[in-house]
């Protein structure tokens, strides 16, 4: 058995840094042996739910500029899988939802960054979905509840995202948090925990601060997504939480 992860992906340069972040990865990925990886990344938007489709192996996508050229140089050559993309597209059709695939798409940052630390050796089947970040929360927790049992059959669905995002608002150097958005990721906290679904999906006017904190819902949808995939009968659980540049959040949740 597999929880449903939500995953935060915060700065590309994750991939190359050795952080008590990345240690975390690190031990997380030793955890399990997924059989396959189902990963909604916040980096790929689309109006229709679209899913990778390909056996081959993924390019990796270097969708930012501005870093050490040692980012530029890391691949992460995970191979896909058409007909574990297909079953899903089957699971999505009988919820109703509307699906599409992809089969030229490589794995961008959202993707590969995280698994490059969880599962350095890239040898586990990946399958990417995009994000419409425009859908109202309890559309996403649908989504993801379709995946719902995946974790039976050890196969691992994080949505990859971040709580606390708004990059006008991040202050470069700054070790200690800021108050709104611990305030923020407290009040996100407490509702999950004690599973108050209903004001989960109300949070743009119940959460504290919400408009700085998610000043635009892509990055923020993929914790709605994992929620719904995670087990009902499981206990939600905080397994990781720190702070980059005063506002950034690294907070990870496990369903």
């Amino acid at each position: 058995m597999i929880p449903s992860l939500f995953l935060a992906h915060g700065s590309p340069a994750l991939a190359i840094q050795d952080t008590k972040y990345t240690a975390f990865l690190r031990e997380l990925g030793q955890q399990w042996k997924p059989k396959a990886i189902v990963i909604f990344t916040a980096h790929w938007e689309s109006e229709v739910l679209t899913l990778t489709s390909t056996d081959g192996a993924y390019e990796t996508i270097y969708d930012f500029y501005g870093f050490p050229d040692e980012l530029y140089q890391i691949t992460y050559p995970a191979k896909g899988s058409a007909g574990l993309a297909s079953r899903l597209e089957g699971m999505f059709r009988e919820k109703g939802i509307e699906t599409g695939t992809d089969s030229g798409r490589g794995l961008d940052h959202g993707s590969w960054t995280l698994l490059y630390k969880m599962f350095p050796e890239a040898d586990i089947p990946v399958i990417q979905l995009s994000v419409n970040p425009h859908l109202p929360p309890e559309n996403q927790i649908l989504i993801g509840e379709a995946l719902r049992g995946l974790g039976e059959e050890d196969i691992l669905v994080i949505g990859s995202g971040v709580t606390v995002h708004n990059l006008r608002m991040v202050n470069w150097g700054q070790e200690e948090p800021e108050p709104w958005a611990v305030e923020f990721d407290d009040w996100l906290i407490e509702r999950t925990l004690t599973r108050d679904t209903d004001s989960l999906v109300r949070y743009e006017t119940l959460a504290p601060h919400s408009r700085m904190a998610v000043p635009r819902a892509e990055h923020f949808v993929p914790f709605f997504l994992a929620l719904g995939s995670g087990q009902e009968e499981a206990a939600p659980r905080v397994i990781y939480r720190d702070y980059e540049f005063g506002t950034l959040s690294y907070l990870c949740l496990q369903f």
